[in-house]
């Protein structure tokens, strides 16, 4: 009995470990899907003013830097501005640019703005985004950068995120830099707690025994930057941070993984928070929307959008997806919340 006991135990621990390690290697597999490169859409295929559409009104100087073994494109944007400097971090899936309308107008309240495009993204370097915690990683050189850069290290220097970015903006300020606030948006306190809840949105319950694999993952691939903590860079600074979130957030809960829902662990006595809720303007990104755009979209753009799903599905031809953006308003969709600049503009503008 006792060796049909010991036999049973070691075929029950090499099937644990076996189960374990195909898991393992299927869960890398996925993540190297979700974080591959976070190229620039084509502009065919895109309502979004890139670049081209603004260098006349807002040159910008191009700068490099490295994080890790890639190399970075950075770009400051209102050089004659002296009110002081906002690093900029973007969200995950593409580059700065996408951010452009925003940054714009961040620059014409006066600030000197300098944005870049996060490893893997955009214009910057790297096979792929490589997870959650790179945010942070190069958002720390991002302004070891700015602290070297005779045009950036006169000015105060404020830290500026959304998603991917938020998360960096204020999870950086675990780290030792001279920032004199901080406006994380839409961001998750953890990489393990996002990624976790974004298993148990794809998975449902089977997300559980994934759990211990994702940890080891991101444990793996990033070591002692795995789980640096959004909070505790809040609490650890004592620096006036703005944390704002829409309650309809489906990409990262508001209830969840967010930095929002960790609010009663902010001790930070200067941490102020700002909710979205009206319905239409309360998602992940559509606190950016302005009250046109907002009701151009429900009225105009979701209708022609589910019109095509409904005929074509996720194939929709391209000719037919072209001739959908080409009809959009370019203006109303390129246009950004004012409340939601001059929110930002006061926020830092009291805090020089």
């Amino acid at each position: 009995m006792k060796k049909v006991l010991k036999r049973t135990i070691v075929i029950l621990l090499i099937f644990l470990i076996v189960s374990f390690v195909i898991a393992y290697v299927i869960t890398s597999k996925e993540m190297a899907k979700s974080f591959g490169r976070g190229d620039y859409p084509d502009k065919n295929k895109s309502a979004t003013w890139f670049y081209d559409h603004y260098e006349n009104e807002y040159p910008r100087e191009e700068v490099s830097f490295k994080s890790g073994d890639n190399t970075l494109k950075g770009f400051i944007y209102g050089m004659d501005n002296d009110k002081g400097l906002i690093v900029f971090a973007h969200g995950i899936g593409s580059g700065h640019e996408m951010y452009l309308s925003f940054i714009t107008q961040l620059v014409d309240c006066g600030w000197r703005v300098f944005a870049y495009d996060c490893t893997g993204s955009g214009y910057s370097e790297g096979d792929g985004t490589k997870g959650l915690a790179q945010s942070v990683i190069d958002l720390d050189n991002a302004l070891t950068y700015a602290e070297s850069d005779a045009r950036l290290n006169i000015f105060d220097k404020f830290v500026l995120g959304h998603s991917w970015g938020g998360y960096a903006a204020a999870a950086v300020l675990n780290f030792d830099h001279d920032v004199k606030a901080c406006v994380t948006m839409s961001g998750y306190n953890t990489p393990y707690e996002e990624l976790s809840e974004t298993c148990e949105v794809r998975f449902g319950g089977w997300s559980k025994p994934l759990n211990p694999v994702v940890w080891l993952y991101n444990k793996i691939e990033f070591g002692s930057n795995s789980s640096i903590s959004a909070v505790d860079g809040i609490n650890k600074s004592g620096i006036p941070v703005l944390v704002l979130h829409g309650d309809d957030d489906d990409v990262i809960d508001y209830n969840g993984a967010s930095v929002i829902a960790h609010k009663d662990e902010i001790t930070n006595p200067n941490a102020e928070y700002k909710v979205y809720d009206e319905v239409g303007r309360n998602g992940h990104n559509s606190y950016f929307y302005t009250p046109e755009y907002k009701k151009y979209k429900e009225e105009v753009l979701t209708p022609k959008s589910d019109e095509l799903e409904k005929k074509y599905g996720e194939d929709i031809p391209d000719d037919e997806y072209i001739s959908f953006i080409n009809m959009i308003d370019k203006k109303l969709y390129n246009s950004t919340n004012d409340e939601l600049v001059e929110l930002i503009d006061d926020f830092f503008s009291k805090n020089l």
